[in-house]
Parts: C-alpha cells; sequence; structure tokens
C-alpha cells in the first residue's frame, strides 16, 4: 500500500475528493473529505522520491510521465496542497456540494499539473483547471457572475488550444513531448507555447480575464481562485522559459500598469485581483532573469504570495459574507466589529508589502537582488517603484478603507470560526516563515525547499543594507499616502467602472460582431436567393445533358457510344484473360 501511495500523483486524490464530493448530500461527511484530502496528498508528497518518474504510461506510441517529483515543482506543489487545506476549512461555514467539489477537483487538477513530466499530460490537467474552476464563479449566481463566468471559461479554454497546438508542433519536431525548457521562441510551437502560459499568467493585454472574473466569484470561490492557476502559469513558465530576456521586461510591466488600477478602483477584491497580477511579474521578472538566486526567487514568491494573497482574500471574503459588499465607499469602521479580521488583513497586508518579518520580505528580496546583480539598473528601477505602488494599494487601501478610515455605521459579526481559523493559519504561516532561522523554523525552512538550497542558505535577507533600503522605501509610501489623504489628493473612493485592456475586445469586438450580424441579417436573404438561382440553373443544364433525356442520349451517337464501349470492355475482358493464363 505504502509503495502504490509513493507512485500515485497526489492531485489524482484531490481529484477524485472533488468529483466524489459533488455526490455527497451529507455536509459533514463530504467536508470531512475536503479536509483530509490535501493532508493526504501532503503525506503523500512526503513519501515522493524525487528526480525521478515515480508513475508512467503509453498512450498512442507516446510516453507520459504522470507523476514526477523535483527541486522545482516540489515547492509549488506543497503551496498548492497547503491553499487546498486552508480553503476547505475557510469553507466549512457553507452548504454547498457543487463548490465544495470542484474548490478541491481544480486545486487537484493543478496539483497534478505541477507534477505532470511532460506536456500532454500537463495539457489534460491544464484544461481541467479552467473547466473546474469556471463553476466558482457561476455560483455566485449573479448575472454579471454568468456573463463573467463564460469570458473567463472562453479565455482559459484558448489557452488550452494554443498549448495543444504548440505540443502538436513539438512533436512534430522532436517525436516527443518531454517538458524540456525551450531555447528559443523561433520554434513555432515554443510561440504557441508561450502564449498558451501568458494567458494564464496574466501577461500584459491578456490579464483582463483575472480582474473581471475574481471578483464576481464567490466569497469561497474567490479565494481558491487566487491560489492556483497564475501560479501554474508561473511553474511552466520557470519550467519551459528560464533565462529569456524578453520575461525581464514583461515582468517589469506586469509589476507596474496594475498599481495604477488599484489605486481607482473601489471594489477591494477587484483591487487584490490587480495586486495579483502585480506579484506574478515579480515572479515572471525572475524567471526572466534565470539564475539560480533568481529562480529561488521566483519559487519563494510564489510560495509566500500564495499564503498571503489567500490571507487578504479571506479578509475581504469575511468582509463580503457579513456586509453584502466590498466597496471600499461603502465601508469603514469594521476595526470595531470585527477585530480578529482586521488583525489578520493588516498580516496579510505587512507580508505582501515586505515588512521585514513577514513572509515577502524574505520572498521579495531574493528576486530584487538577483535583478540587481544582474546589471538589470531599469528593471530593478521598476520593481522598486512596483514594490512602494504594493504598499499604496494591498498594504494600506484594502486595511484602511475596509477597517478604519471614515466609519460606515455598519456594525455586523465577527467572522464565523471557520473562516478565523483559516486565516489564523495562514497568518501563522507568514509570520513564522518571514522570521530570521530558528529551531528549524523562519525563512530558512523556506530556503531548503528552494530549487537551489545551496545557494539560498548562502544568501542573507537580514543585512542591514536590506532592512534599511526597504523600511525606507515603505516609510516614504505610507508618508505619501498620509500627504495625499490630507491634501485630497488621493483618488476618491466612488462607484464607477475602470476601462481597462478588455476594452478592446469586450467593446470593439462585441460591436462588430453586432455589425457583423446586421450585415447578414440585410444581405443574407439576398445571396442566399442568388445561390439558389445560380444552384438551379446549374442542375437543370446538368440534367438536360446527362439525364436519359437530355441530348446526349439523343440520336445514333448514343448508339455507337453504347457499341464502342461494349468493343472496349470485351477487350479489356480478353487481356486480362490472357495475362492471368
Amino acid at each position: 500500500m505504502m509503495a502504490f501511495l509513493e507512485t500515485l500523483n497526489p492531485g489524482f486524490v484531490l481529484v477524485l475528493a472533488g468529483v466524489v464530493g459533488c455526490l455527497i448530500p451529507a455536509r459533514r461527511v463530504r467536508q470531512g473529505l475536503m479536509v483530509a484530502a490535501p493532508l493526504i496528498g501532503i503525506f503523500m508528497l512526503s513519501q515522493a522520491n524525487q528526480s525521478m518518474d515515480l508513475a508512467t504510461a503509453e498512450l498512442l506510441g507516446l510516453d507520459l510521465v504522470l507523476y514526477r517529483v523535483d527541486s522545482l515543482n516540489f515547492i509549488f506543489g506543497l503551496a498548492f496542497l497547503i491553499a487546498a487545506f486552508l480553503n476547505a476549512i475557510y469553507a466549512l461555514h457553507s452548504d454547498d456540494q457543487l463548490q465544495d467539489g470542484m474548490a478541491m477537483a481544480y486545486a487537484g487538477a493543478a496539483v497534478a499539473a505541477a507534477f505532470a513530466g511532460d506536456l500532454l499530460t500537463l495539457f489534460v490537467f491544464w484544461e481541467l483547471t479552467a473547466v473546474s474552476s469556471v463553476f466558482l464563479i457561476l455560483r455566485a449566481g449573479t448575472r454579471a457572475a454568468y456573463f463573467a463566468s463564460m469570458r473567463y471559461l472562453a479565455i482559459q479554454i484558448l489557452s488550452g488550444v494554443l498549448l495543444l497546438a504548440g505540443i502538436t508542433y513539438v512533436y512534430q519536431a522532436n517525436g516527443e513531448v518531454t517538458l524540456a525548457a525551450f531555447t528559443s521562441l523561433d520554434d513555432p510551437g515554443a510561440m504557441l507555447i508561450f502564449f498558451a502560459v501568458g494567458i494564464k499568467a496574466a501577461f500584459p493585454f491578456l490579464h483582463n480575464w483575472l480582474q473581471d472574473s475574481y471578483p464576481k466569484a464567490t466569497v469561497v470561490g474567490a479565494v481558491v481562485l487566487s491560489a492556483f492557476t497564475t501560479k501554474l502559469a508561473v511553474l511552466t513558465c520557470a519550467r519551459l522559459f528560464p533565462g529569456f530576456e524578453i520575461l525581464i521586461w514583461i515582468g517589469a510591466v506586469m509589476t507596474i500598469f496594475p498599481v495604477f488600477f488599484a489605486v481607482i478602483e473601489n471594489d477591494l477584491r477587484k483591487v487584490l485581483a490587480y495586486s495579483l497580477n502585480n506579484q506574478v511579474g515579480f515572479m515572471i521578472c525572475a524567471i526572466g532573469v534565470g539564475t539560480p538566486l533568481a529562480l529561488n526567487g521566483a519559487a519563494a514568491h510564489a510560495f509566500a504570495h500564495i499564503m498571503y494573497k489567500a490571507l487578504l482574500f479571506m479578509s475581504m471574503g469575511a468582509v463580503l459574507y457579513r456586509t453584502g459588499t466590498t466597496k471600499a465607499n461603502e465601508l469603514g469602521g469594521l476595526y470595531k466589529s470585527m477585530p480578529l479580521t482586521t488583525v489578520f488583513c493588516l498580516i496579510g497586508a505587512a507580508s505582501i508589502s515586505a515588512f521585514p518579518l513577514f513572509s515577502g520580505f524574505v520572498a521579495k528580496s531574493l528576486t530584487m537582488s538577483a535583478v540587481a546583480y544582474e546589471g538589470y539598473v531599469v528593471a530593478w528601477l521598476m520593481l522598486l517603484f512596483a514594490s512602494a505602488g504594493v504598499l499604496e494599494h494591498s498594504g494600506i487601501k484594502i486595511p484602511y478603507f475596509a477597517f478604519f478610515g471614515h466609519d460606515s455605521g455598519k456594525r455586523v459579526k465577527e467572522a464565523p470560526f471557520n473562516m478565523l481559523l483559516a486565516m489564523g493559519l495562514a497568518s501563522a504561516i507568514c509570520i513564522l516563515i518571514g522570521l530570521p532561522s530558528f529551531f528549524g523554523l523562519g525563512y530558512g525552512w523556506l530556503y531548503d525547499l528552494l530549487p537551489y538550497p545551496d545557494v539560498a542558505n548562502h544568501y542573507q535577507p537580514f543585512t542591514l543594507d536590506h532592512i534599511l533600503t526597504q523600511m525606507q522605501l515603505l516609510m516614504l509610501a505610507i508618508l505619501a499616502f498620509i500627504l495625499l489623504k490630507r491634501f485630497g489628493l488621493y483618488p476618491p473612493e466612488k462607484p464607477g467602472t475602470i476601462l481597462d485592456a478588455d476594452w478592446t475586445y469586450r467593446r470593439l469586438g462585441f460591436g462588430f460582431a453586432n455589425w457583423a450580424g446586421t450585415v447578414w441579417g440585410k444581405a443574407g436573404p439576398a445571396m442566399t436567393h442568388i445561390a439558389g438561382l445560380l444552384a438551379g440553373r446549374g442542375y437543370d443544364r446538368i440534367e438536360a445533358a446527362f439525364s436519359p433525356r437530355g441530348q446526349l442520349s439523343r440520336g445514333p451517337l448514343t448508339g455507337g457510344m453504347a457499341i464502342w464501349a461494349a468493343a472496349l470492355l470485351g477487350m479489356a475482358m480478353l487481356l486480362s484473360f490472357l495475362t492471368v493464363q
């Protein structure tokens, strides 16, 4: 039995638990299964041997690797499993079979994809993440959520189609579908896979599915969604495109542009969606640098980000659950009635802002140092600006407008115990991995899990220059916020729709579709009538020539043709008979 568990991809267990969960009406039994499945997965992962194919299969002549653990995907898989466990606890207050099951299946698909050892297995679970996660948006039950879920599904399926097309090119060129890193984007297969990954990673101009869908998901759904899709794309990018310089600039741009949208956005869950895009940019930039230190930075940042981003989404989910809104202009003063949620939100805000002694500091400093060491001064300055922007919109804006600021007068109950427990566990992780190393805990535990632990263990985040630089940056950002608020220059929180790059296809694309429909409605009947007339005339002419009563069937010519055809047939049969003899 133990040998079987050592060769079974933990993601399969979570997917099976999710499917079964959709069929179990008994709430306690179902939720017990949802909590137990990730714990079983963590135990299975702890028993797995690394750097070898643990489960293989053959399909249509292709060698598939269903389960392979190595130094890169281990930390991602572990983070996914921990997130699935925290999400299951966070959802205990609700009784929703479909949401519980699909959330676990989605997490399982991400875990299975993380440990996939070939492109085809990756594709299968890549698509399963899309199909299972869309239900977390649909279950919100609103008209906006329905349309957002359809757009989300279309974009995710497009990513899968591009991935499959790229895999086809790779197979034609190499005769195999292994997860080998590409050397350039000149190969059409590499380019198609690059765009497929770019969609899921929310590259600039490909990013709006994230801000469109996540804020419209259910209370639990937004928390679940924040953990898996984009980080699976980060892992895939690190696997296939390490050291591609174009990723440095894509990542740097990703860190900056969401800052401006997040500062003026009124919906705090949408602010977190923009913040998610910003944080993924740091990881993509690190992958573009491609050095061992930079890849360590991407992996450490992904692990820390999954925890503190889930914590922030949990806190806003608790606010939404109790007040019915996450609009900044409708909130404020909630620290009086939701003190524990306030504390947990502040821990998440400190972590994402990279305050010393919190997880973001020990993770983000790896990337910042790697970019600086390689001489990318402009990129480093862009990341520095983005770091200050993170404090503005996630470190300050989220807790200030939700829990402090003006008093909205709302007096509600504290979040349910299961929500507080999940937030408490996530907060503990954010603190414990941000502390100096002691008794096997602190950042040393995180660094030991990184792809290049020897490089990580020689890196010291708690140096005087690191601490002073980061504290100066944070204090200046706080001062800027105070001055902007004091002099009334900070963008006011008011209802509205922020236009983003998705306007080009949601407005122009929809307009073109309407125009094409109008044109076809007017021209279609006429074109159909003309096509019918031409087809009818052609048929009449063919019938007049070749039918039994047609021109070719009349007169002595027809009889002569029949005689000659019979004669030629007879000669052919005679020659065939003589040849056989």
